[in-house]
Order: C-alpha cells, then sequence, then structure tokens
C-alpha cells in the first residue's frame, strides 16, 4: 500500500485551470418569435434562446415537432403569464405530403406499412380536401405528447404500444393545395387547436385512395402571429446582446385582435389588485386591459353586465419594467388603441 505523501514545501503544483464565471440569470419580459429549425425539439430551442438571452424564466407556447420547422413563439418573464392565448390560438401550416406510400406514425421515420399506386384526377382531390374542411374527427396519433395513464402517447409508442384512442374535434377552417408534382402533394392548412396535421395528411390520402404520410411541415402563424418575424437560432447567434433583446417583443402580442379596454390611472391600480371594475363596454369573453400610458398594459380579463373581471395580470415592478423596456420603441397608432373606454 503506498502511503500518502504530502507535497514537499517549495515543490511546485500543477496550475488549476481558472474557473470562468458563468454570467447570472436576469429578469426579462417579452415573446421571441424563433423559426424553429429542422431536428430540435422545442425545449431544445426553448433552452439554447433561454441560455443565450440569459433569461431566468421562460417558457414555449406548445409543442413543434423535431421534424417541423417555423413558428415557434417563446415567452419569458411576465409573457409566460399569457402563453395559454397562443396554445389556443389557431395554427396555419404547410404541409408536403408523399401519396401512395403509407407509414407507422404518419410521418417520415415511421416503417413503410403499405404502397399503392397513386392514380386521381383534380375534381377528386378537390373532393377529398373539401370533405377534411370544416367540424371534423380525429384520432391522436401514436406518436403525439397527449397524455394516458399519465404518460405521453409516444412513450407508448416508442415501446411499441398500441394504445386505445378516442376521437376528439378539430375544425379545418382551410385546406388548399398550393402544388401537385408526381407523388408529392403541397397543402397549405389553417386550423383550431389540438389539429393534428399528420393525421390530417393520412386521412387525405386514405380519401384519395392512396395513402399517404407527412414528409414535411412548417407552422407559419399562430393567432396574430406569423413566421415572416421570426428569427433563426443563426441569426439570433450572430446578433449582439443588445440586438438580441431588442428581438423581444411585448407580451400583448399573444393577444392581439382581442378588443382593448384602457383604464385610468385609480381603476388602473384598482384592476391590477384584482378588483372588478365599472366600465362602458360590451361583454366580451376575452380583453387586454392597458393603464392610461399608452404602453402600459395590465392584463387580460373579460367583460360581462359592464364589468371588467381580471385574468392574468402583471404586478407593478413588471408593468414599470415593460414600460421602461418599451420607452424607446414606436407601435403603429392604433396598436394599442383601446376599443372601448371605461364610464
Amino acid at each position: 500500500m503506498t502511503a500518502f505523501r504530502s507535497p514537499q514545501p517549495g515543490a511546485r503544483r500543477t496550475p488549476r485551470a481558472p474557473t470562468v464565471p458563468r454570467a447570472p440569470r436576469r429578469a426579462l419580459h417579452g415573446v421571441l418569435l424563433l423559426d424553429k429549425p429542422l431536428g430540435w425539439s422545442s425545449n431544445d430551442a426553448l433552452q439554447k434562446v433561454k441560455g443565450v438571452l440569459r433569461a431566468e424564466k421562460g417558457g414555449h407556447t406548445g409543442t413543434l415537432d423535431p421534424l417541423a420547422t417555423g413558428l415557434l413563439p417563446l415567452c419569458f418573464g411576465a409573457a409566460t403569464k399569457f402563453s395559454q392565448a397562443s396554445l389556443d390560438a389557431d395554427k396555419a401550416y404547410r404541409a408536403t405530403l408523399r401519396l401512395g406510400v403509407t407509414r407507422v406514425g404518419g410521418d417520415l421515420e415511421g416503417e413503410v406499412i403499405e404502397t399503392r399506386p397513386v392514380a386521381f384526377d383534380d375534381a377528386a382531390l378537390a373532393a377529398a380536401c373539401a370533405a377534411l374542411t370544416g367540424a371534423i374527427e380525429q384520432r391522436p396519433p401514436m406518436h403525439s405528447a397527449l397524455k394516458h395513464a399519465g404518460r405521453a402517447l409516444y412513450e407508448y409508442a416508442r415501446a411499441g404500444v398500441e394504445v386505445e384512442r378516442a376521437t376528439r374535434p378539430a375544425v379545418v377552417h382551410r385546406l388548399e393545395v398550393l402544388r401537385r408534382e408526381a407523388d408529392l402533394l403541397e397543402i397549405e392548412v389553417c386550423v383550431s387547436k389540438g389539429t393534428y396535421v399528420r393525421t390530417l395528411a393520412e386521412d387525405l390520402g386514405r380519401a384519395l385512395g392512396c395513402g399517404a404520410h407527412l414528409a414535411a411541415l412548417r407552422r407559419t402563424a399562430s393567432g396574430p402571429l406569423h413566421v415572416d418575424d421570426a428569427i433563426s437560432i443563426d441569426a439570433l447567434l450572430a446578433l449582439e446582446p443588445a440586438a438580441r433583446e431588442a428581438r423581444l417583443l411585448p407580451p400583448d402580442v399573444l393577444l392581439g385582435g382581442w378588443p382593448a379596454i384602457r383604464l385610468a390611472a385609480e381603476d388602473a391600480g384598482r384592476f391590477l389588485s384584482g378588483m372588478r371594475r365599472r366600465i362602458d363596454a360590451p361583454d366580451a369573453p376575452a380583453v387586454r386591459v392597458y393603464g392610461p400610458e399608452p404602453l402600459a398594459f395590465l392584463g387580460s380579463g373579460h367583460v360581462s353586465a359592464g364589468e371588467l373581471i381580471p385574468g392574468r395580470l402583471l404586478s407593478p415592478p413588471e408593468v414599470a419594467a415593460l414600460l421602461a423596456d418599451r420607452a424607446a420603441t414606436a407601435p403603429s397608432p392604433t396598436e394599442h388603441e383601446p376599443t372601448e373606454s371605461p364610464a
């Protein structure tokens, strides 16, 4: 057994590499519109951007599969309070279907189940698209985040276990054919929350009598937000820190299209404390509420029988921080104008 020997006086020690302190996280409030790259999970993208911005708190507004690209709104700080609005919003996608091939899971990752010849005319395609437009019923795919007995369906799928799934209602607001070339079909759809585009692709292939699977998917819009206003990971990393932070949009962009209510200073303070206010406005299931300053977003609520009822609220420090952040911005004159005013 070798005895432990203390270093001799004057002996040289191997110097330790200096520890590089991590940059501290900070409170950031806003929404970053990310153009998610192929192969990244939504959480991969969130954690990368959260680290780049050094943000304390963040979340995304709904899962976008690794095989999909496109718009992924990321919420930081106070904006996370309003992420449900984006989760509930209609979504738009551009999808590429490969006709004549049916795969496990309905996308490129699954094994081929069946191949069939592709033989249909334009009239049959139009009829199939019309039949899948409007209110429909969908059976969720096994490769989805839907839970069964506390576990996501994709966990069962990876283990080779098939779970019985009930159909769920969905709404296809628009289904438009953009291009057909050999066995590829490109479509654009606008759908309600909870609509599975891969299932829609399979249903369309089934209606055409040839089968189909999803070959590519790109989310182009979520409610009022559009991928044209998004930034890629690479472009974000190329920016200086101040320019990265300048990409953050205010939390109320998630509520675009909701009626706006503006309150006087006294009512604004009481609203922020959770008190109902009497206002002269029609009933509305969802409104965004502002204080007397043009950019003083306070939170959300709804109007019933002349009462403004608080929903998700910012704290006074969050309101102050957002006002400071937005002092240098100049939104369009009508962007934050209230549709109704209090009595």
